[in-house]
């Protein structure tokens, strides 16, 4: 899993076998550490029992929810993305999960390996 922040922005980028695991009520988890033994964690999962994205922060982690059906959907068909845009106290939290294609370059990217063939690209708000 990728994870891209920008100001208010969150993008989450999955490999195949990663939206494999979402679909499939799995959760996928990462961290990043730092020097001093502090991490930045982030975890992206699916529920049943919800109707809408959801984003937290506890614990030094981020947790974006899905809702399962949203989840099914989006790992079955062509869509790019799945996301919302989350009223903040001012502005929003725009949040986007993305299935990962291959580098779009000439050059040769290890991350390649397990991405989408980029044949049809469309995103869903």
């Amino acid at each position: 899993m990728k994870l891209r922040i920008k100001g208010n922005s969150i993008r989450l980028r999955l490999s195949r076998a990663e939206v494999a695991t979402l679909r499939g009520g799995g959760a996928i988890t990462d961290a990043t550490r730092f020097p001093g033994g502090e991490s930045l964690g982030y975890e992206l999962c699916c529920d049943a029992g919800i109707a809408m994205l959801s984003a937290t922060v506890a614990a030094g982690t981020l947790r974006i929810m899905l809702p399962q059906a949203a989840v099914a959907r989006w790992a079955a068909s062509e869509e790019v993305a799945v996301g919302a845009d989350l009223p903040l106290a001012a502005g929003t939290l725009s949040v986007l999960v993305e299935k990962d294609f291959p580098c779009s370059s000439d050059r040769t990217c290890s991350d390649d390996e397990d991405t989408f063939a980029p044949d049809r690209l469309r995103v869903d708000r």
